[in-house]
């Protein structure tokens, strides 16, 4: 490897760039346009493959992002979520509590907001104090990249992260002013993947309510066949892990719902679309379709 390494130090090739800018800086990633990526992986993929290792190794995360920048192989901040201090942050509600009443209590958005996804983003932020310049990042990019991530953390992140970026995305699809039948573009993506809404709903509300144990139901676009679907995944993992960018969720864990509807998910999620964002909801497929998405 050190003889690839000098070989590319000697040379005035794209990859000798990479690797002389993961030598010089102490952040944690290297930004690097998608195409120039895609490029290497078509032409020259076995010596793409050990940079990649090499760059693993020495802790340094690759952010790829669409478009061309003046200094295309930087160690440039991309945007941060976290504070001063560079460490992940609690979101706060876009509404009050009691906003979402009778349909979701304001003592269970309490206790879910301000405990359940605190302990996920403590539990997150502690997992990465060994590897700080990991903060640097969004939290969508270190799950992309989740196989960079160090092996040692690896689980940690996969499981605390995936619970912080999750309720991150809850929050935003829901509202007080939510419920009834979406509008616009994801309207008519629904009737066309789905037949109606009504049958999306039965279908969405079927995968949620049968999910075994503790999980999560999502409205994804899936990018192979720009078709939206549903999907069930267990626990706190994200549809980031899946590539398949999100665009409505639903949390079945029991904190979600038990102080008001204790065993009774069905009871919830037939509460739970009355508020239904579907501004937001519609935004994000307009979003994703533009290739604005960067969000769970």
């Amino acid at each position: 490897m050190e003889d690839l390494l000098a070989q590319l130090r000697g040379s005035r090739t794209d990859l000798a760039r990479i690797v002389e800018v993961a030598s010089r800086t102490e952040l944690g990633y290297i930004v690097v346009p998608a195409g120039a990526v895609r490029a290497w992986e078509e032409r020259e993929p076995s010596t793409w493959a050990k940079v990649r290792d090499w760059l693993t190794a020495k802790g340094k995360i690759v952010v790829e992002f669409e478009g061309q920048t003046r200094t295309p192989w930087s160690a440039a901040t991309p945007p941060h979520h976290g504070g001063s201090d560079m460490a992940y942050k609690l979101p706060p509600l876009r509404f009050s509590y009691d906003a979402l009443e009778p349909y979701i209590d304001a003592e269970t958005m309490e206790l879910h907001h301000d405990k359940h996804h605190q302990t996920y983003v403590d539990a997150l932020n502690k997992a990465i104090e060994p590897y700080p310049h990991l903060a640097d990042l969004p939290i969508e990019d270190l799950l992309r990249r989740l196989d960079q991530v160090p092996e040692a953390i690896r689980t940690a992140v996969r499981n605390h992260g995936g619970g912080h970026v999750n309720h991150q995305f809850f929050w935003t699809v829901l509202g007080p002013t939510g419920g009834g039948s979406p509008r616009g573009a994801i309207a008519d993506a629904i009737t066309k993947d789905f037949g109606s809404f009504e049958r999306f709903q039965s279908l969405f509300t079927d995968a949620a309510a049968k999910h075994f144990g503790s999980g999560w139901a999502f409205l994804v676009m899936n990018p192979s066949t720009e078709r939206i679907e549903i999907l069930s995944l267990p626990n706190q993992e994200s549809v980031l892990l899946h590539g398949k960018p999100g665009l409505l969720c639903c949390d079945v864990w029991e904190h979600a719902y038990y102080l008001k509807y204790r065993n009774r998910r069905p009871d919830y999620l037939g509460a739970w679309w009355n508020v239904v964002a579907w501004d937001v909801v519609d935004q994000r497929l307009q979003d994703c379709r533009a290739g604005r998405s960067s969000t769970a």
